[in-house]
């Protein structure tokens, strides 16, 4: 018989890790400054700088590290550039090497800064009155209660900051960047360009020689973040970027850096598709390289109308229409958009000096309203030919 414990381990060769035992250093060491693990399935993300645009990513609660973001936007508006700029300022205030395509470095200067915190604290503003509740149908307050239950808090006392706020008033300054711009090389047509490159060198391919450069010389906790705005737009494109065989190559090129540097990098492109319809064969294949595909469409604005009041600024009036195609998705069970559907239902944006681009659910306006604007209406007034 033996008399040796069951729990005790016979025999175990010397250097050799044994199975199911924990490794202190790895699981110890902290996050890089602006990445927390998905609360999906852990997977490191980073904050895009708009927290409405975090909290559509299919659960993540913000952009995956290794992944990158297609913004599609109709007509002459630059909501998307909004985006970028909130994503680069994000970037540069956590402390991330911020790489910069088709523009000159002085579009730094367009950046928002950081807005002031709020004077009077959650706890000290009154709860509101039962009066104010809406008194409409119940799936006009429970849409109200969904949206005001979407937004998550930007940072906590005792955890750094993961989404800022920032201003559009302000522009951002050096002091609190911690981070840096990197510009890349031109691609700017040769009678535009000060510095003209080789004619054998693509521009789009001279920007990918640059970003691997920039990777493998910097250390592994550096995270890198790729702001692309206006893709093939012809002011900052020459001709030969607008080949299918140039931008095609330069997405899948960067795509195999995402993959490649799948904890360090990141990217989010800008394209108008005034000039490059959904349509085309071309966008099709760039939306397929791409992980996550959004389109922002701008709504008319009414000629004549007032400006907004301090009543219609509570309610956030949308100003265009958002489509989410495709989000960065993982497993079979289709991620964190599956199981709430948000990005399924009709979503709008607002655009606000404080709060940046809101993106919710979108829904017309009660009708209560309207009735109340009639019951208001002086008498004697005259519509349509008859007297009231």
């Amino acid at each position: 018989m033996s008399f040796v414990k069951r729990n005790t381990v016979l025999s175990s060769r010397p250097g050799r890790a044994i199975p199911g035992a924990k490794q202190p250093d790895a699981e110890n060491q902290p996050p890089p400054p602006g990445v927390r693990p998905s609360p999906l399935d852990g997977r490191p993300t980073t904050s895009t700088g708009t927290a409405s645009l975090d909290q559509l990513l299919a659960g993540h609660s913000g952009l995956p590290l290794g992944t990158c973001l297609l913004v599609e936007e109709q007509g002459t508006t630059d909501f998307s550039g909004i985006l970028l700029r909130y994503y680069a300022a994000e970037g540069l205030v956590q402390g991330h090497q911020v790489h910069l395509v088709g523009y000159p470095p002085q579009w730094r200067r367009n950046l928002p800064g950081l807005a002031e915190p709020d004077k009077k604290s959650k706890s000290e503003q009154p709860p509101p009155a039962q009066e104010e509740k809406m008194k409409i149908a119940w799936r006009y307050e429970a849409l109200g209660n969904s949206a005001a239950s979407g937004n998550t808090p930007r940072g906590d006392a005792n955890q750094p900051t993961f989404c800022h706020s920032f201003d559009l008033a302000k522009r951002l300054e050096p002091a609190v960047c911690k981070g840096s711009l990197n510009p890349t090389p031109s691609t700017g047509p040769p009678l535009f360009d000060a510095t003209p490159q080789p004619t054998s060198i693509s521009p789009l391919k001279a920007i990918i020689r640059h970003l691997q450069t920039k990777l493998e010389t910097s250390p592994s906790s550096d995270i890198h973040r790729v702001v692309i705005p206006s893709l093939l737009l012809p002011e900052l494109y020459a001709p030969q970027c607008s080949l299918p065989s140039e931008v095609l190559q330069f997405l899948h090129a960067l795509r195999a850096l995402l993959r490649r540097y799948s904890t360090q990098l990141t990217a989010i492109i800008t394209l108008q598709t005034s000039l490059y319809p959904r349509s085309s064969g071309l966008v099709r294949w760039m939306e397929l390289l791409c992980d996550g595909v959004l389109e922002l469409i701008p709504l008319p604005a009414t000629p004549g109308a007032a400006p907004p009041s301090s009543s219609s600024e509570k309610t956030e009036q949308a100003q265009g229409l958002l489509k989410a195609h495709t989000l960065p998705i993982y497993h079979e069970k289709g991620g964190g958009g599956a199981e709430t559907s948000s990005f399924r239902e009709t979503l709008s944006f607002s655009l606000s000096a404080t709060k940046g681009l809101n993106i919710k659910p979108y829904s017309l306006p009660p009708m209560e309203e309207e009735e109340n604007k009639k019951e208001k209406s002086p008498a004697g007034t005259v519509r349509d030919g008859v007297d009231f």
